[in-house]
């Protein structure tokens, strides 16, 4: 017999409106981060932050606050003539197939309250301590490709704080975390080893960093289930669209 999945694989329509724009606007605030790194200006609007110019590999053209976007308005301000535009719909309720857009992947927000208790971590995180350190980092979150810059020393005095756990002196897990005005951002997560010991260690390490803040982020897939087990709850569902022309 197969076995059941988690309960919350029967809630995925269901919308914390609180913390899904809390984890939308700390998202947004961090691509517009990446941007400014890369010398890019974003705008932060009524309801979405965006860049009129193409933005850095694997981060978003815009991303929507609320769920009241137009889509039309929000794909004006775009750079759709260049290869690559995306638009990260928090909410997952924009169509955008009609401007020439289709599906990317679609994720889950999540929210982990402050003060929780992480599970048990194989390694001990801690924070970077130099921007030396960064290619190193970016190299091992690449599954072992040379760094090309994506992470900008920049970042380092801008609010974003990376994470690392080593294991004889190797970078071998490590994540993002992201500080807004309520919540800790995390992101880019990754390890060689198991997820979990992962996901234990670098909440612990956030835990001693903001205790009073909650964590948000997002994930989807066994890496969502992940996170779940070591104590996020989904709170609604996002989608990025990719301009095809």
């Amino acid at each position: 017999m197969d076995a059941a999945p988690p309960a919350w694989h029967d809630q995925l329509v269901i919308i914390d409106a609180k913390w899904a724009g809390a984890a939308a606007r700390n998202n947004a605030e961090w691509c517009d981060a990446v941007c400014r790194a890369h010398g890019l200006q974003g705008e932060f609007g009524s309801g979405a932050w965006s860049s009129p110019h193409r933005t850095p590999p694997l981060y978003p053209d815009a991303v929507t606050l609320t769920p009241e976007v137009s889509a039309a308005a929000l794909v004006a301000l775009l750079d759709t003539a260049s290869p690559g535009c995306s638009v990260k719909d928090s909410f997952a309720c924009l169509d955008l197939e009609p401007m020439g857009f289709e599906v990317l992947f679609e994720a889950q927000w999540i929210h982990r309250e402050a003060g929780g208790t992480p599970g048990v971590a194989d390694l001990d995180w801690e924070p970077l301590k130099s921007a030396e350190s960064l290619p190193a980092w970016e190299t091992a979150w690449n599954d072992g490709e040379e760094s090309t810059g994506l992470f900008r020393p920049e970042l380092l005095s801008d609010g974003t704080t990376f994470l690392a756990a080593r294991s004889e002196g190797r970078i071998v897990a490590g994540a993002i975390a992201s500080r807004g005005a309520s919540v800790v951002g995390v992101s880019n997560l990754f390890t060689s080893a198991d997820e979990e010991s992962a996901w234990a260690g670098c909440l612990a390490e956030v835990a001693r960093l903001w205790p009073d803040l909650p964590v948000v982020g997002y994930e989807s897939g066994e890496s969502l289930d992940s996170a779940v087990r070591q104590g996020f709850t989904p709170i609604g569902p996002l989608r990025v669209w990719l301009h095809t022309g």
